[in-house]
């Protein structure tokens, strides 16, 4: 079964539209599924299939200035005027939404690249609503962080908000193609090394890859990556909650596997509950290669029915 649902964002001015996909058989639990920065929701139909039949309902929006949302409200690349928070705000309002058609199961969450970000951003607000949190392709201390989030900080001191600059793109990302081998062609080589996975992220009419994003939303972007960064983070995440970390270790968002470690250790010094896996020569996309996906996806639902307990775990993959 499932449902289309829609909400007011957190920005005030959109309409959030997101899907409840639900198994034909009694539920163990619910997985929200957060996607990532210039696409949406419905890239990981293959992972949302095999969460359903392993027994999840599984609940996932397209943010505002992307996908759906962007196209019904008219708002590519623009995320409004309320701050760095809205996307993890509008994702706790979808967790209310579907917690109100679904009551009383267990609630995880899997956020991947900006999704990431957001869902550490939502665990050290509402982290103690969740059962267990994965986290994929995510980024420890980005090194061109805090000069981007200045530069553009000023741009839009200065009235430049609603414009769009693509040198600040080249700043912020410029790096993840240092150790790319092939020629650079559509720009997103970074996110996988299969060449059909890449035309299709590109050539995708409901992905925001090819679209500009506003200065404003680009500064909240750097300003929520920076609210996620060190032990000060970490500390405001609950202790008890289980959290996967995964990533590929050809990732530049993660640093090629050195920002994955960061972020785990951010959490283990403040005593919080952290499993780590990284695949060995893999990009951004651990999902989306053809070689690896169902061992991806199987790693995430092991890791989420062990937070079940021992009565629904029948693997050692990430115990």
């Amino acid at each position: 079964m499932l449902h289309e649902v829609k909400f007011k964002s957190f920005n005030e001015r959109d309409t959030v539209y997101g899907w409840v996909y639900v198994p034909a058989c009694e539920p163990k639990g619910i997985i929200q599924l957060v996607h990532g920065f210039g696409e949406h929701s419905r890239r990981y139909l293959h992972m949302i299939v095999a969460f359903m039949d392993a027994g999840f309902i599984v609940a996932a929006d397209d943010h505002v200035g992307h996908g759906k949302t962007a196209v019904e409200n008219d708002t590519w690349g623009d995320w409004g005027d309320k701050g760095a928070h809205t996307m993890m705000e509008d994702e706790h309002k979808l967790t209310l939404l579907v917690k109100e058609m679904y009551p009383d199961l267990p609630y995880f969450m899997f956020g991947h690249s900006m999704g990431s970000f957001i869902t550490r951003d939502y665990i050290t607000k509402y982290g103690n609503e969740l059962t267990g949190a994965t986290i994929c392709g995510t980024c420890g201390a980005l090194p061109s962080l805090k000069a981007t989030m200045a530069a553009i900080k000023e741009a839009v001191d200065a009235g430049k908000g609603d414009e769009s600059n693509p040198e600040f793109t080249q700043m912020l990302f410029g790096f993840m193609f240092s150790r790319i081998e092939e020629p650079i062609k559509l720009g997103n080589e970074w996110i996988c090394h299969d060449k059909y996975v890449q035309d299709d992220h590109a050539a995708d009419p409901f992905d925001a890859f090819t679209k500009a994003t506003n200065n404003r939303s680009m500064l909240y972007f750097c300003e929520m990556m920076d609210c996620i960064q060190g032990t000060e983070w970490a500390e405001k995440v609950p202790n008890d909650l289980p959290i996967y970390n995964i990533a590929g270790d050809e990732d530049p968002v993660g640093n090629w596997g050195e920002g994955v470690y960061q972020t785990a250790n951010w959490l283990l010094e403040t005593g919080h509950i952290v499993t780590t896996k990284l695949y060995s020569g893999f990009r951004h996309e651990i999902h989306n290669y053809d070689e690896i996906k169902w061992e991806v996806e199987d790693g995430i639902i092991g890791f989420f029915l062990h937070c079940l307990g021992d009565e629904y775990c029948e693997c050692d993959c990430c115990c």
